[in-house]
């Protein structure tokens, strides 16, 4: 792990396109500003471990096939309804 020291509104730059600037410090709390392209996802680490959780479940969860549905009993088509456009 690289580890960094950096002021309020500094900067550090990954792999030419992605940027991370430190944008306020309150106390304890670092609030960082991330630039990068919209092809790059960018996560908190527990949302991206829920996702992970989530997409491995969705793999390994069987899940049950759909009903069958009745067939129906065929029967001849029903006649169209004539309708009258003329005037009374």
């Amino acid at each position: 792990m690289l580890i960094l020291s950096r002021k309020l509104g500094e900067s550090i730059v990954i792999d030419g396109h992605i940027r991370v600037q430190v944008v306020r410090v309150e106390g304890d709390v670092v609030k960082l500003g991330i630039e990068a392209p919209m092809t790059v996802p960018v996560h908190r680490q527990e949302v991206y471990e829920e996702i992970q959780r989530s997409n491995q479940q969705a793999l390994t969860k069987q899940s049950s096939p759909l009903p069958r549905l009745a067939r129906a009993a065929k029967s001849p088509a029903m006649p169209a309804k004539k309708m009258n456009l003329s005037k009374p």
